[in-house]
């Protein structure tokens, strides 16, 4: 069977990946340093413990398993964080990026699916962002990810290697079976926070910011179900495996939603209310970030199944009821 490495296997959406991956006939090879993921989430295929900064720890892996592609999800990914720390996410981020690509390179594995954002669109309100949007990030977590875009078109230029990008924001929802689901700490996320309020778990939600120009004051995203975006990661991998070229996507819905509708979604869900406080803008957030993805479902036959938000919520809700993780 084919390896595929998957860096940041033990996070949440790499997770998920892992088993997307298994369900599909690969063998997931998760790699991650556990500073934010969990070894108890590797469930799916062999585990090598290693962080991206270690260009030998790397090629050592490469070496082993000469996987036949790499999905790349390892990354820092807070936003308030990469504003008071640029350095930090311009090293992990980049730094390590650039060392799993040469890494890649020297082993001769040509396939790269990239886990990219929307946050490197920047804030362009009042439209549905497309893949041939202009990128103006307004903070480094979203500009450290723009530079990796960047590095693999000159990588697939002087080396040939073939690449997908795909570029979503919010991800939500857990694995329908409950084998793995999203667990952080700290948590930073809306709608685990959200559900750790409902269960008492945090004495309130904060809103951060509740001023901005949208119909309820509150912040706009896209929410995509984990289970949908990792089915568009395999089939990115499968384009590539089809001998076509390098290509980005976009992943989203088309629509979004604010804070506030989403605590109200979860009303519905949980029949519970959300005990929540106003608090001030974060730095770096955006008013609005809506992504549509016609050019996945036109190229890759993307049909997202669980992507909406009662849906995503619901399980999410029974995720956060039995499943977590221990160190």
């Amino acid at each position: 069977m084919q390896h595929v490495l998957v860096t940041g296997g033990a996070g949440y959406i790499g997770s998920h990946a892992c088993k997307a991956l298994a369900q599909a006939g690969y063998v997931p090879v998760t790699f991650d340093n556990l500073v934010t993921g969990w070894q108890d989430a590797v469930k799916f295929g062999p585990f090598e413990k290693g962080d991206l900064l270690d260009r030998a720890r790397l090629d050592a892996v490469f070496a082993r398993y000469q996987p036949v592609a790499v999905m790349h999800f390892a990354a820092l990914s807070q936003v308030g964080e990469s504003m008071a720390e640029p350095g930090r996410y311009w090293r992990n981020n980049v730094t390590g990026s650039l060392n799993l690509i040469e890494a890649a390179v020297a082993a001769g594995c040509e396939q790269f699916v990239f886990s990219s954002t929307c946050a490197t669109y920047g804030d362009q309100d009042n439209v549905v962002l497309d893949e041939t949007s202009e990128q103006h990030p307004i903070n480094a977590y979203g500009a450290s990810k723009r530079a990796i875009e960047d590095i693999l078109r000159d990588f697939e230029a002087a080396h040939g290697l073939r690449h997908v990008i795909f570029r979503y924001f919010n991800v939500a929802g857990a694995d329908p079976d409950g084998e793995v689901g999203e667990f952080h700490q700290p948590e930073t996320h809306l709608v685990p926070l959200m559900l750790d309020a409902i269960e008492g778990k945090r004495d309130a939600l904060t809103i951060h910011g509740t001023d901005y120009d949208t119909p309820d004051g509150t912040c706009i995203r896209d929410y995509v179900h984990v289970c949908d975006l990792v089915d568009a990661h395999v089939l990115g991998l499968k384009w590539l495996e089809g001998g076509k070229g390098s290509r980005v996507f976009n992943l989203g819905t088309g629509s979004g939603f604010s804070v506030r509708e989403v605590l109200d979604h979860s009303r519905e869900v949980t029949n519970k209310s959300v005990p929540c406080v106003d608090g001030p803008r974060r730095p770096g957030d955006c008013t609005k970030l809506v992504s549509g993805s016609q050019r996945a479902e036109d190229d890759l036959g993307w049909r997202p199944q669980r992507s909406n938000l009662r849906q995503m919520i619901t399980d999410a809700w029974r995720w956060h009821q039995n499943g977590h993780y221990d160190r």
